[in-house]
């Protein structure tokens, strides 16, 4: 296991998965595509089970939902596993009117993320 932190985001590497966790208030437009191209960097390095910790996170704009589609879809194609975490009331209810949360697979916290990921990652 390793943590590397970098501006906008932390990344923890654990045995059956990888956990993204935003350090930022915003997910958006400034920071949405670093994002993005660290789940592409994850996924094209064999690691097909990301959970997104978005606990920091109070504000989420169209971009910033780009980055969680792409981590979801990314996932999908390597037959991995995507979990969101964390959600706060703003981001939640933005999810929930682009019913985003028909499609996430989304757990109230970090530690409800990784007892999934440690059941149903392979």
């Amino acid at each position: 296991m390793y943590l590397v932190t970098v501006m906008e985001y932390t990344v923890e590497k654990k045995s059956k998965f990888v956990v993204v966790t935003t350090t930022s208030t915003k997910l958006n437009t400034t920071n949405a595509p670093d994002l993005k191209s660290e789940f592409v960097l994850l996924t094209n390095d064999d690691c097909k089970n990301i959970i997104l910790d978005l606990n920091s996170c109070e504000y989420c704009d169209s971009s910033g939902l780009s980055a969680i589609l792409v981590a979801n879809r990314l996932c999908e194609q390597i037959n991995g596993k995507f979990v969101l975490t964390g959600l706060q009331p703003e981001v939640e209810s933005l999810i929930k009117i682009s019913l985003l949360d028909t499609i996430l697979n989304i757990k109230e916290n970090i530690d409800e993320a990784e007892d999934f990921m440690e059941n149903e990652a392979e």
